[in-house]
């Protein structure tokens, strides 16, 4: 591969890696604040012990994802410095509202629910996670905000040799944004209900002493599962129509977006057609079919496989352009790169974030399996005497 290529494949291995814990952050955040009102609402020890459960696979799958979004951040300006030329101004903007976002107030608010457990009172520790679910999406917010602009780049005009924003309003309501930022967190509910759903079922299948815990679970997976997969789906469909005016050519520039898009709805549609007519229908009686478990484990990884299948659909279907229309790839990429020196950082980063992402499930697995009893977020808690007694019995 010449340099321009490499150069290509290294944003799109370090994007696709990075896409992954996005997507399971965004689907984990309001299924975590919901557990927790529940919890505030009924005192009820059962939902503080959910709450904590699956909010220490959310931290993990969190902390670790914060480094791969670095990374990305530093392939702007190694690898894409024409892009920071010609529409720095504009593209960097929302880049560095969603850092402020990211990194100070989701990541104090998280700091303030993790160790708020049994200092703060209830319902302002409650307050604390609803702000991480909020500002977690205000993050997605202004992530698409910056890559709309890529597909479309409404408000701005070229004087001399760079863009200039004239019109605020119009980068934020951009019609490459307004569709498939819905779609976006459809994806990531529907991730996040797949994964409490999945590690559910691997509880029941080993009949832990956890029934009741990993039933109430599963039923929230699924129904969670379920209005995501509605919210993913129309708001895909509903894409066809901008994507006919601003980039009628979409799907016809590369091979791998028609085969990507042809996979993402083949997997959608088989998904949801399951979440429907299967598995909501028999969401009461589902958790005591120990046949089904196994099934429900296999199909976790879909939901991600279907993202990142999105995600190539979107940013393929703009070639050769960076900024549709104004400025190419090519022309975005810096000077003076070498395929040594790209080969050396594709493997370095590659490396680095295929090692956080192995790190991630392993540790996420390992929580999983380990079950309730071992939580250490909010430790020495109201429930606690519940765990003990439950860890006795393993």
């Amino acid at each position: 591969m010449d340099v321009l290529d490499l150069a290509r494949t290294q944003f799109a291995v370090t994007g696709s890696l990075h896409f992954l814990f996005v997507v399971l952050t965004l689907g984990l955040a309001p299924l975590i604040a919901i557990m927790h009102t529940r919890y505030v609402m009924t005192g009820k020890p059962l939902h503080e012990r959910r709450t904590r459960f699956w909010g220490q696979i959310y931290v993990i799958n969190y902390a670790l994802g914060i480094f791969t979004g670095l990374v990305m951040e530093f392939q702007f300006g190694l690898s894409w410095s024409g892009l920071s030329h010609y529409a720095g101004d504009i593209f960097g903007a929302p880049l560095a509202i969603e850092t402020l976002v990211a990194f100070f107030l989701e990541s104090t608010f998280l700091g303030l629910w993790i160790f708020g457990w049994h200092r703060l009172p209830k319902w302002l520790h409650l307050a604390c996670i609803w702000l991480v679910a909020l500002t977690a999406y205000a993050s997605a917010f202004w992530i698409m905000v910056a890559n709309s602009f890529l597909q479309n780049p409404a408000g701005a005009v070229e004087r001399g040799d760079h863009l200039v924003l004239t019109d605020f309003g119009a980068l934020v309501t951009n019609p490459m944004l307004t569709l498939a930022l819905p779609h976006v967190i459809g994806a990531g509910l529907w991730t996040g209900g797949f994964v409490v759903m999945g590690a559910s079922a691997y509880h029941l299948f080993k009949r832990t002493a956890e029934r009741e815990f990993f039933t109430g679970s599963l039923r929230l997976g699924i129904v969670t599962a379920f209005v995501g997969s509605l919210i993913t789906v129309g708001f895909g469909y509903a894409q066809f129509a901008p994507l006919s005016t601003f980039q009628p050519d979409k799907f016809e520039a590369s091979p791998l977006t028609g085969i990507s898009l042809g996979s993402m709805i083949g997997i959608g549609q088989l998904l949801q057609f399951l979440i429907m007519f299967v598995l909501l229908p028999t969401v009461y009686w589902l958790p005591r079919r120990r046949w089904a478990q196994p099934i429900l484990m296999a199909i976790t990884p879909l939901p991600f496989l279907a993202a990142i299948l999105g995600w190539l659909v979107r940013e393929t279907g703009r070639q050769p352009w960076l900024i549709y229309g104004k400025l190419t790839v090519a022309d975005a990429m810096s000077p003076g790169l070498t395929s040594g020196m790209i080969t050396a950082s594709l493997i370095g980063f590659a490396g680095v974030l295929g090692l956080l992402a192995v790190v991630d499930y392993v540790l996420i697995a390992r929580t999983v399996r380990r079950g309730p009893a071992a939580i250490a977020l909010g430790a020495d808690g109201p429930a606690d005497s519940t765990e003990r007694a439950h860890a006795l019995s393993y």
